[in-house]
């Protein structure tokens, strides 16, 4: 018995299998994150299974918020399984020190903007607190 030929998707099918908007698919061909695929006589796109996993891949990577580059190395790392995944580690180290800064700054934020909001008397502008902290750039409300 013959292997049944693996499924071949258009660039459209894949975007529907995966979710991922067609110019995002392109963009990620032109970095380098998916390969380049073969094309018909008609110059259509035709991808197979490995192309909709690197795809869902990447597209988990982007949802955790990894930048190209580091979806680049994980996606070099996937590619040879044989490696350690330390790199790999040390990558998703760096992003959750970045999210974890994020965090702090975007908690500080709310702590700002509640300040102003619950400081506004709802009154005239000419004394709301909203106003004035926006106005007084240059003094941190900290």
């Amino acid at each position: 018995m013959t292997a049944s030929p693996a499924p071949v998707l258009t660039i459209g099918k894949l975007s529907a299998a995966t979710g991922v908007k067609v110019p995002t698919i392109r963009f990620y061909e032109q970095a380098g994150l998916l390969p380049e695929p073969p094309r018909t006589a008609s110059d259509r796109r035709l991808y197979d299974e490995p192309a909709r996993r690197r795809l869902a891949f990447i597209r988990h990577a982007r949802q955790l918020g990894f930048d190209l580059d580091a979806i680049r190395s994980l996606l070099d790392l996937a590619d040879h399984p044989d490696r350690t995944c330390s790199e790999a580690n040390q990558i998703a180290e760096r992003h959750l020190a970045e999210v974890t800064e994020k965090i702090r700054q975007l908690q500080a934020l709310q702590g700002e903007l509640s300040r102003m909001t619950i400081n506004c008397a709802g009154g005239r502008v000419s004394a709301c607190k909203v106003i004035e902290v926006l106005q007084d750039a240059d003094c941190p409300h900290h």
